[in-house]
């Protein structure tokens, strides 16, 4: 459930409305600020309230592109969510050009009449494909095609729980924990995080705890990055350089792993 605030805000309802936010939060709905562009809202009080979700102004999304005025308001906006960690949403898409130009911002979640379903309940959206270039090719293929299911848990599951989802297939080679959104918050490599557990003391010391505190950030990838590209991010901590990838979506939820020796086989094998 998403809660969409609209209207000013006085400096002297400021607190009352931070507050009265986080209430709301605490009782399962995320916030959206709604009408964004063209009220009077304080961007400052946005970034302090740090919203789920940015809704742009239907009466800015209508003048974009042609204005190019109304265009950079857009852009700074979608810029703005993405530097708060919030989503942005653009209602009242009509026509292709003003698509391509919100996806050009970053944004990737849109309403309007030119997405509706048509009589068979299908959505058409007629998007320019792009061919691979010649440089596509040389840097492999996309990570997407390499993707493996990853191995998830909640970010508060206990060492015993990682250790539990370990013996379940002797494949697994990482479990990823995630948040309640499915972003990857830490990862744990099933050889170092095993021999944490096996040590001395060690399953006395972690295995009521957070599996987090012995978890390494995740090193993620969006879905479409290219195989070469993928192993220069492996190859930027010599100490995890095996770990496996977490392949991640447009709004940073984990999609799955790609393991470092399928990215080796891919970019040294042919592609087409």
């Amino acid at each position: 459930m998403i809660l969409k605030v609209h209207g000013p805000c006085q400096d002297a309802d400021r607190r009352a409305l931070l507050v009265g936010l986080d209430g709301l939060r605490a009782i399962g709905y995320l916030v959206a600020f709604g009408g964004m562009g063209v009220g009077s809202l304080p961007m400052e009080l946005v970034t302090e309230a740090a919203p789920y979700l940015i809704v742009l102004a239907p009466e800015l999304v209508a003048r974009v592109p042609d204005d190019h005025r109304r265009t950079a308001v857009g852009e700074a906006l979608a810029t703005l969510a993405r530097g708060i960690g919030a989503h942005v949403l653009t209602p009242g898409i009509t026509g292709e050009a003003q698509l391509a130009t919100v996806r050009s911002w970053g944004v990737r979640l849109a309403e309007g009449p030119l997405l509706r379903p048509g009589p068979d309940g299908r959505v058409r959206v007629p998007l320019p494909v792009r061919k691979p270039s010649r440089t596509d090719l040389m840097l492999g293929p996309r990570v997407q095609e390499l993707l493996l299911p990853a191995v998830t848990l909640p970010e508060r599951a206990t060492s015993e729980e990682v250790v539990e989802a370990f013996g379940t297939e002797p494949s697994i080679t990482s479990v990823i924990l995630v948040d309640e959104y499915q972003r990857p918050e830490g990862s744990l490599d099933r050889s170092r995080f095993l021999l944490s557990i096996a040590g001395r003391y060690g399953h006395a010391l972690h295995g009521k705890k957070p599996a987090l505190r012995l978890a390494d950030p995740p090193r993620t990838v969006p879905r479409t990055t290219p195989a070469i590209a993928a192993m220069q991010v492996a190859g930027q901590d010599s100490a995890r350089v095996y770990d496996d990838l977490v392949v991640t979506d447009e709004v940073g939820r984990c999609l799955g792993v790609v393991r470092v020796s399928d990215l080796m086989r891919a970019a040294t094998g042919p592609y087409r």
